[in-house]
């Protein structure tokens, strides 16, 4: 029975996924981002789940990648789409765009699946991560209607510039480094982890002392992800 138990974890991912596009079509982007949080936990307790049980499957590979194509795809790209359709007072063509994030996962999940350079870390932006950073933005924007950055997305460039950025970030060769620990983990991959862990802490901390709602810590943490990134690709740490 062990060898099902990933995939029984697996499928929770994409019923959260599925009833999360639900919801964000409806408008309840609070409750859609809710939803890929769980949906989030379930992908990675899927991985340490296959790993302590060593119940790996290619079967249950291919219902990872399809799952994190509904949750970490379509589902941050229906949320943005929601969001700048309601921001701007009426669809556009412009509220279309973040469905290109879509397209980009689903890419991005087919290469890194026949891609044997991705076992220690990323190339290209991680499918969660992009998902987190735009459902953490649509859930604080929809909290706080009055924030700058619910200004910024009633515009027609806000949205669909960082939708093209991060689609960009998704099919890109630009090193990623993982959060997941192995024992043989050189020095330097740790320095990352903990110089991300403090940035995090002082997100936190400007989030107490400011009194912000509790997605801008994720949306912070994974702009700081990203932008690390992008240095240590560009000074070639």
């Amino acid at each position: 029975m062990k060898k099902y138990i990933p995939d029984c974890i697996t499928s929770i991912n994409l019923i959260c996924g599925i009833i999360g596009v639900v919801f964000a079509f409806k408008g309840r982007l609070d409750i859609a981002f809710i939803l890929m949080l769980a949906a989030s936990a379930a992908d990675f307790l899927d991985g340490f789940a296959a790993r302590a049980l060593d119940a790996y499957s290619d079967m249950g590979k291919e219902l990872d990648s399809l799952s994190d194509l509904v949750s970490f795809g379509v589902l941050p790209s229906v949320m943005l789409y929601n969001l700048s359709g309601t921001c701007m007072f009426g669809e556009s063509w412009v509220s279309w765009v973040p469905l290109v994030i879509t397209l980009a996962s689903g890419l991005r999940l087919a290469k890194f699946n026949v891609d044997e350079r991705q076992s220690a870390g990323f190339l290209g932006l991680p499918t969660p991560a992009s998902a987190l950073l735009c459902g953490s933005l649509c859930y604080y924007v929809a909290s706080d209607p009055a924030s700058f950055l619910a200004d910024w997305c009633a515009g027609p460039v806000f949205i669909p510039v960082i939708s093209l950025c991060l689609s960009f970030l998704l099919l890109s060769e630009i090193p990623m480094f993982s959060f997941k620990f192995h024992k043989d983990d050189p020095s330097a991959l740790k320095i990352k982890r903990m110089a991300l862990a403090g940035l995090v802490l002082a997100a936190i901390l400007v989030c107490v002392f400011c009194r912000l709602n509790w997605s801008v810590v994720i949306l912070l943490t994974l702009v700081c992800y990203i932008l690390k990134n992008l240095v240590y690709a560009i000074l070639k740490i």
